[in-house]
């Protein structure tokens, strides 16, 4: 992850003074670290991911950095499964990091998964460049411009498209 795209999320953490976030794809840790770092001191982090491994390198990795146990649940499984068993309007911030062929999907529930004034962060929506490229894309490309495209018109979402990294799109629920 970029440097700047991890401040971002420690910027966006503490704007919506979040206590309760749900992250799609738990990686290695390093984006879970960066918002922790931008939560309120209390607040829990729901991580989710289909492979254990990086949930134990991440745990441990947040460990490492100083934070409680008790500040995340580490929840393995694919987000579409995991997702709907997660309360309605209990979040303020979901960062999304997982298959960006499921981002479109991920959209719906985050709506469902926060609450009003809260924040859905999708990364790496600029695709290495390719999302604004008006050759052939692959799939995984069309994929982000339809969600590009649905944030945009959804007069339930107030966006902005964050140029860190690969793309941040962030998007307020009305």
């Amino acid at each position: 992850m970029a440097p700047g795209t991890g401040a971002a999320l420690r910027l966006l953490a503490a704007a919506v003074d979040a206590k309760a976030v749900a992250e799609i794809g738990t990686g290695c840790g390093v984006s879970g670290i960066h918002l922790l770092h931008g939560m309120r001191p209390d607040g829990v982090l729901t991580t989710v991911d289909p492979e254990p491994e990086h949930q134990q390198f991440a745990r441990q990795a947040f460990r490492a950095s100083g934070f409680a146990s008790n500040r995340a649940r580490f929840i393995p499984g694919r987000a579409l499964d995991v997702l709907p068993r997660l309360a309605d309007a209990g979040y303020d911030l979901v960062f999304c990091d997982g298959d960006r062929l499921e981002y479109l999907d991920y959209l719906a529930e985050a709506l469902r998964l926060l609450r009003p004034g809260g924040l859905v962060v999708f990364e790496g929506v600029f695709a290495n460049g390719r999302t604004i490229d008006s050759g052939p894309q692959p799939t995984e490309v069309l994929r982000l411009r339809e969600l590009l495209r649905a944030v945009r018109e959804s007069q339930e979402l107030a966006p902005s498209l964050l140029p860190v990294g690969d793309g941040l799109l962030c998007a307020v629920k009305r």
